[in-house]
């Protein structure tokens, strides 16, 4: 073999070895192009542009981490977070359509959302930025920012998304329905009352 040709072959071999980890690398953070035929189906409950569907109940997906969506779809997948709905509807996905979908909802832009309760914005605000020091509730901008903005992979947007869907899940965490997320919410959750619960998730709606 001539030296030129084992030269060639070797940058060949040595850029094919380079091209793999992006190539992981791009699998593992998903694609929203491919994830954005995926997602078709999910449009009619959770909204064309990812920005919630008609039923307040379900949340609004636009701008949503990538990572974090995508685990909840697993959970959703292995019944780690229970949801009939949601287990039908996953039930052919594939790990790498999960994390395609979560990319393209994380591509989506938010819409801003609105409280609509304007009596429980003060006690709403008070428990998102400081939290309850007399029964043990942690200030929801600890894990969820100051602006609602969300520490990704682990901590979830929460600015905009429905008050009715917010209050369903803190409810769920409370009532230990919902589990899948670690202990760190149940905990929380438990210790708010009923009106905490509405109130926050009433204020978190209109944050931005």
């Amino acid at each position: 073999m001539t030296s030129n040709r084992a030269a060639l072959i070797l940058a060949l071999v040595s850029g094919a070895c380079l091209l793999l980890p992006m190539t992981a690398a791009q699998a593992e953070r998903g694609s929203a192009a491919a994830g954005k035929g995926k997602a078709a189906a999910c449009a009619a409950c959770h909204g064309a542009d990812g920005n919630g569907g008609p039923d307040p109940s379900w949340p609004r997906l636009a701008g949503t981490n990538a990572e974090y969506l995508a685990k909840q779809l697993a959970d959703f997948k292995s019944g780690a977070r229970k949801d009939p709905i949601m287990q039908g509807m996953v039930a052919a996905l594939s790990p790498q359509d999960m994390r395609d979908i979560g990319a393209y909802y994380d591509s989506l832009s938010p819409k801003p959302g609105s409280a609509r309760k304007e009596e429980s914005l003060k006690m709403g605000e008070r428990l998102y930025r400081g939290g309850n020091a007399k029964t043990g509730v942690a200030a929801c901008m600890s894990c969820h920012g100051p602006s609602g903005h969300g520490i990704p992979p682990r901590f979830p947007r929460v600015s905009g998304q429905s008050a009715t869907y917010t209050e369903k899940q803190l409810l769920a965490f409370k009532s230990n329905k919902r589990t899948n997320d670690g202990e760190a919410m149940t905990r929380i959750a438990f210790r708010m009352s009923e009106d905490e619960i509405k109130a926050v998730a009433n204020y978190m709606a209109g944050l931005h």
